[in-house]
């Protein structure tokens, strides 16, 4: 379930990267490059006090999802090492 904070990067049409709050109409930001959109988008998650950022690759599918503290994690991953 999405919450008002969490955040989508995207790649527009005409190529800009777009970093936007899902509960949101319109563009928080516009990057040029993935990286830039995707570390705004990190920033601004952090400062509002967590959630989830969602990353949509080039070809618009999505590539990663990532929850940024202190957000809360319903499935954190599995502790392999020990």
């Amino acid at each position: 379930m999405s919450k008002g904070q969490d955040r989508t990067v995207f790649k527009r049409v005409d190529g800009a990267w777009v970093n936007k709050r899902n509960d949101s109409d319109r563009a928080s930001s516009i990057h040029k490059t993935q990286r830039d959109a995707e570390t705004t988008a990190r920033d601004m998650l952090k400062n509002q006090g967590g959630g989830e950022l969602t990353t949509s690759g080039r070809d618009g599918k999505f590539r990663s999802k990532d929850t940024i503290t202190p957000g809360n994690d319903p499935n954190p991953p599995k502790d392999r090492e020990h």
